[in-house]
């Protein structure tokens, strides 16, 4: 089985939990770029390193690299650009500018220049607040959520958070449904 059906096959399994443009880019073998070395095609340079910078909020680096090591905001870029509908992309850049607002009212300076503690405070206030929000259908997902989503997304299915956070195995063997996860270590990618 190849990756992407493998990865397709999941999806379905898993009840489409992930949003449909980010499946079909994932599919499509978007691939993440390292850093802000990609000429972005969806945000301006500014918003870029905005993203770059939330994304390594949601991911840090620790033991394993963060979201900007692997390249989580190119694939972003990427992913928004070229796999979300206007409607989506609208809501999100509605949302990051509700988010770089929200920043500048409330510290007086842009997000990348706040020190970490308060990056993470109002991320978390963010996310708090996107997560205990009653929505109305089809009012679609908040912009954190979509930007929490596409960091989880684009950072496990890099190389590098595929073979070093999972344990990456090119052909997958038997199943073997029921193994204590203390006898495997870790969660698993194929």
């Amino acid at each position: 089985m190849e990756r992407r059906e493998a990865i397709r096959k999941s999806a379905l399994a898993l009840g489409g939990i992930l949003a449909a443009p980010t499946i079909l880019g994932i599919l499509n073998g978007c691939q993440a770029d390292p850093e802000l070395t990609f000429d972005p095609k969806f945000f301006s340079e500014e918003e870029a390193w905005l993203i770059a910078d939330l994304a390594e909020v949601i991911l840090p680096q620790t033991d394993t690299p963060g979201a900007k090591a692997v390249g989580v905001p190119g694939y972003i870029d990427n992913m928004l650009a070229g796999y979300y509908s206007e409607k989506d992309q609208a809501r999100f850049r509605e949302g990051m500018e509700g988010f770089k607002n929200a920043v500048a009212e409330t510290y007086d300076k842009p997000f990348y220049r706040l020190e970490p503690e308060a990056q993470l405070e109002i991320t978390e206030k963010f996310h708090n607040e996107a997560v205990n929000a009653i929505r109305e259908p089809g009012e679609g997902t908040p912009f954190i959520l979509m930007m929490k989503e596409l960091t989880i997304t684009g950072f496990y299915t890099s190389e590098i958070g595929a073979t070093e956070v999972l344990t990456y195995v090119t052909v997958p063997g038997a199943y073997l449904g029921c193994i204590p996860y203390d006898e495997v270590g870790k969660a698993w990618a194929f």
